[in-house]
């Protein structure tokens, strides 16, 4: 029962990526790539930036469900929440924040807040529940934290 519990977790952890984000990526190049070229002009950067995103959305989440360095992945999806909040939603850049009604810049705003909230629960991930977790981390990164495994608690 903890290994199914574990896994729910992990997979609500990550659902918005693997399939959906990274999906959405695959089927919709072109509309992904005109996204990105807003913020990043160049094609050929804005293309290897979301080749760079599809195999995050991808391989990230795969590490962390099956517990393959997972803390590593997780500190890797952390990063790129953090970029892709403020590369894409840039809530300052409308001007409509405290205007009546809707409003596009709060509309970014949650999603930016959203992207970061996500942020930390994989930095959690990543990182523990402890002090002596993070020097942990730091000291094997690529270490497993072995999340199917029964403890003796």
């Amino acid at each position: 029962m903890s290994f199914a519990i574990a896994l729910a977790v992990r997979y609500l952890l990550v659902v918005l990526f693997l399939p959906f984000s990274a999906l959405d990526k695959l089927l919709n190049f072109s509309g992904a790539l005109s996204q990105a070229q807003e913020t990043i002009p160049p094609r050929g950067a804005a293309a290897a930036l979301i080749i760079t995103g599809l195999c995050v959305e991808i391989f990230m989440p795969i590490c962390i469900l099956t517990g393959y360095s997972d803390r590593l992945a997780a500190f890797i999806l952390a990063g790129y929440c953090g970029v892709t909040a403020l590369l894409w939603k840039r809530w300052w850049k409308p001007g409509d924040f405290w205007r009546q009604g809707q409003s596009e810049a709060r509309n970014l705003f949650w999603d930016f807040l959203k992207n970061f909230s996500l942020a930390g629960g994989f930095l959690l991930l990543a990182f523990g529940l402890h002090s002596g977790d993070v020097f942990a981390f730091l000291s094997d990164p690529f270490a497993s934290s072995h999340p199917y495994s029964v403890s003796a608690r």
